[in-house]
């Protein structure tokens, strides 16, 4: 009798020992998820270089048929702008003469679209290949006979400003040369004349 018991007993004993292994063999299940994050950075638009030679000299003496002088100044423009940007010019006043004391210097009456040749006793821009001034090329000219195919336009007031430049895309250290004429004769009053124009570089 007391055998069969510890038999039964052992029996036992292996079932729960089994059930014991059992329950500790069992593996896990892990969960995976992921997300993700979108890294944003804008670039501002920025000109970082916009510069002109500052003074332009256009210095004649006159003669009594009138004598010009040419001159060049030199716009630089860089920019990060992908959608490009436009260059304006006009003046920095209402004023569209050169001056000096009460003396002045009318400006040309050709206009970008149609420009002329320089009338005698007036002074006037062009930049080749724009508008209707024709390719050029310009070059220097120091009180020399008044060019009869060279043909310049008055300035702009600050109201209308003419557009020299549409670019399409960056630019970096893009250059514009903007030619300046005066022509006289000696019955333009002697002295310094002067007047201030205005360059605009707008992006985008």
């Amino acid at each position: 009798m007391k055998i069969a018991i510890l038999k039964r007993l052992r029996l036992v004993a292996t079932v729960i020992l089994g059930v014991v292994g059992v329950f500790f063999g069992t593996t896990a299940i892990v969960m995976a998820q992921t997300q993700n994050t979108t890294i944003s950075s804008v670039i501002s638009p920025v000109v970082s270089v916009f510069t002109t030679s500052g003074t332009v000299n256009v210095n004649v003496t006159p003669t009594g048929s009138g004598a010009q002088t040419i001159a060049s100044d030199t716009v630089t423009i860089s920019t990060n702008d992908t959608n490009g940007y436009t260059l304006q010019l006009a003046e920095s006043s209402a004023t569209t003469t050169l001056d000096y004391s009460t003396y002045t210097i009318p400006a040309s009456a050709g206009t970008q679209t149609t420009p002329v040749v320089m009338a005698v006793n007036t002074w006037g821009y062009r930049v080749d290949s724009l508008g209707g001034f024709g390719a050029g090329p310009t070059s220097p000219a120091s009180s020399a006979a008044i060019s009869g195919t060279i043909k310049f336009a008055g300035i702009p007031v600050p109201a209308s400003p003419n557009t020299l430049v549409t670019a399409p895309g960056t630019a970096t250290n893009a250059t514009t040369t903007v030619w300046y004429g005066v022509a006289v004769n000696t019955s333009q009053a002697s002295g310094t004349y002067t007047n201030t124009v205005t360059y605009t570089v707008t992006t985008g």
